[in-house]
């Protein structure tokens, strides 16, 4: 699944496009099956692309910040960001009956066992939801622990539905539900996590609970 960013920023969108470019070459080198000196050459192009790349970088990804219409983007982001290849990237948003929710669909490059995402992926994605859902009740935190329940394996290039939503909260602990569905509602995997307000983001000293 394919998702075009557009930030308004020329820049800022030649480099997501260029991070959806690298996707798709990831995609086509964990499916390709052409000869040995074709290989070769690829790899010795790619080689150059990346010198090119190298010659002006910087020492972290591009960083959480305010974007010019005033909202929180992190273009850097292992999940979402736009602007990283690893990335889907995931794109959440509000569900209507409350909490968050994310359509997805995972590529071929995820594969864990045969034919099915690695567990390890759809952990990723559920921890960034439920942190989403706690970020969406005012609540946000750090993930203190996280438990997953596989119930079936998770197919790659196949829609799926992400959701999640807060629980409960007792001071800076915070507790969220979450969930990878097929579009007929069936889970696939499911999660719990308590996620902490680290006492500086409310002002608090190191003794504050």
């Amino acid at each position: 699944m394919t998702i075009e960013v557009t930030t308004g920023e020329p820049r800022l969108d030649a480099l997501c496009a260029l991070a959806q470019g690298t996707r798709d070459l990831m995609d086509a080198v964990a499916l390709t099956d052409v000869g040995e000196d074709e290989l070769s050459a690829v790899t010795a192009e790619l080689s150059a692309l990346t010198a090119r790349l190298r010659a002006a970088a910087r020492s972290t990804p591009q960083p959480f910040e305010v974007a010019p219409d005033g909202t929180l983007r992190h273009l850097g982001n292992a999940v979402t960001g736009a602007a990283n290849p690893h990335a889907l990237p995931l794109v959440v948003e509000r569900a209507p009956g409350g909490g968050v929710r994310a359509h997805l669909s995972f590529r071929p490059l995820h594969e864990g066992p045969p034919g099915s995402v690695h567990g390890g992926i759809s952990a990723m994605i559920l921890d960034h939801l439920l942190g989403q859902a706690v970020a969406a009740a005012g609540l946000a935190g750090m993930t203190g622990t996280l438990s997953v329940r596989y119930r079936a394996p998770v197919p790659y290039g196949t829609p799926l539905l992400a959701t999640a939503e807060h629980t409960r909260s007792e001071g800076r602990k915070s507790w969220a539900e979450g969930r990878i569905a097929l579009p007929d509602g069936t889970v696939l995997a499911e999660a719990t996590g308590l996620f902490v307000t680290p006492a500086a983001w409310l002002g608090g000293g190191p003794g504050r609970q």
